[in-house]
């Protein structure tokens, strides 16, 4: 499968050395797509009684977040020890591999943007996407959509809450999008040609570090045209050849070697 092209190219590119690891991306991207919580109060009584998954909100085999931050090491001892965080959205790839094996078409790139899309109407649950991801970043929603009495108020508009039994994953805050079109089509500006800025992600708006630079990759008047061009710049498991739209900086050399799973003690790879 060759690297779909787009005129427009929606990216990130994720300054490492800024991020702290707050957890903050991962909290706006919660609230922005209903992303329901990890709760005590499922009504589904033969849930409790088969398994207490849906009470640990540490089980990374059960809980749902579409964005994820890691924590790097140099695996070198004081004082030479550093560390490093790694936030993880969707990739976006211009080479996908779970879309040709999605037997459903629930998934696709095929929209100006670049965006891989997910379409939950269409899912059967099969998770081949998440076999094929090797970036981890699609997760299986186990569980119905609920929230702690009263948060349910604060839910918003723009996203759908996805019902149990389908695959999820980051979009790139899609209805933002849709919502800078329409409010370039109302100011009679281009609806193909944004300003920088006019579309951000939840987990951009809410670093603290402003180290989530997001934007138009084919867009010479975007931060991010320059920024992913830089010497420093990285992509994850760049030698599969999936062309990930999200880009990493690092003026470390070891996390940059790391972001393409590099082998100290092998032969390089």
């Amino acid at each position: 499968m060759q690297v779909k092209e787009f005129k427009i190219k929606w990216g990130m590119v994720i300054d490492i050395d800024k991020c702290t690891g707050c957890g903050a991306c991962m909290v706006g991207c919660q609230v922005e797509n209903n992303i329901a919580p990890m709760t005590k109060s499922d009504p589904y009584n033969y849930v409790q009684a088969l398994t207490k998954d849906r009470d640990d909100a540490s089980n990374k085999l059960k809980t749902l977040t579409w964005m994820n931050v890691y924590e790097l090491s140099n695996g070198m001892a004081f004082p030479e020890h550093e560390t490093a965080y790694l936030p993880r959205p969707c990739m976006q790839c211009g080479n996908p591999a779970c879309v040709p094996v999605c037997p459903v078409v629930a998934t696709d790139k095929n929209e100006e943007g670049g965006i891989v899309s997910q379409i939950y109407p269409r899912c059967i649950g099969c998770r081949y996407c998440m076999a094929a991801c090797p970036y981890h970043a699609r997760y299986f929603n186990w569980w119905d959509p609920l929230w702690p009495e009263g948060m349910d108020k604060g839910l918003s508009p723009a996203a759908s809450p996805r019902p149990r039994g389908v695959v999820e994953k980051c979009n790139f805050c899609h209805s933002r999008y849709l919502d800078a079109k329409n409010k370039a089509r109302i100011d009679g500006e281009d609806p193909m040609n944004l300003a920088d800025g006019a579309y951000s992600t939840a987990c951009q708006d809410i670093c603290p570090t402003g180290a989530i630079h997001f934007g138009d990759l084919n867009n010479p008047e975007h931060e991010v045209y320059e920024l992913h061009k830089s010497p420093n710049a990285f992509r994850l498991l760049e030698k599969l050849g999936l062309a990930p739209q999200v880009y990493y900086m690092s003026e470390r050399e070891w996390v940059r070697k790391q972001g393409d799973n590099y082998n100290a003690g092998g032969s390089g790879h």
